[in-house]
């Protein structure tokens, strides 16, 4: 009864942690917990066929039928996980994330780019001048050695997607001559 309860909530606790819903998903938090059901069903049934458990001959009819069992079922998830719920829901709240942003702009059928390039103030930017604000940066440490500016960008692509840019996808992926043979190392 009480390993019933704890596959509940980790199957739960598994479910709230998913940032995106797939049937694979589905299958797996919803799919276990009902294959654990099943399986208690089965182990607590088999004891004269195979000699294995004895005392669990029964179980689960008695289990099953217990209004306790069904209320526990309810009450010990919710309870275990009501301080994550709420942790979540708060910090949704408060401070979202970008995924999150841009998950409820997608749910209310927003266009969620002009979530997406913001500076730290909230100005909308363009995929460029994004770019740019991160790329030459004075670090603290490099102020006190130098005059030098650092480049500190931790991501990024190797051109930009952006339509009509300065290069164009097209004139970098034609730069390169494929017939010549590249250097060995």
């Amino acid at each position: 009864m009480v390993y019933t309860y704890v596959v509940v909530t980790v199957c739960l606790k598994a479910g709230m942690e998913t940032t995106a819903w797939t049937k694979f998903s589905h299958l797996a938090v919803w799919g276990s917990m009902a294959l654990w059901m099943v399986f208690f069903a089965v182990y607590s049934a088999i004891w004269p066929s195979i000699p294995i458990a004895p005392d669990m001959l029964g179980q689960a009819g008695s289990v099953m039928q217990c209004w306790h069992f069904w209320l526990g079922l309810i009450l010990v998830p919710a309870a275990c996980l009501l301080k994550d719920f709420a942790w979540n829901a708060g910090r949704r709240t408060v401070r979202k994330s970008l995924l999150e942003e841009v998950q409820e702009l997608e749910a209310r059928a927003v266009d969620p780019g002009a979530a997406v390039l913001r500076d730290a103030s909230g100005r909308s930017l363009n995929e460029r001048a994004h770019l740019l604000t991160r790329v030459f940066r004075k670090t603290p440490s490099s102020v006190g050695r130098s005059n030098s500016v650092q480049q500190t960008v931790s991501h990024g692509y190797a051109f930009s997607q952006e339509e009509h840019g300065v290069v164009s996808q097209s004139q970098v992926v034609r730069s390169y001559d494929t017939t010549r043979q590249r250097p060995s190392l």
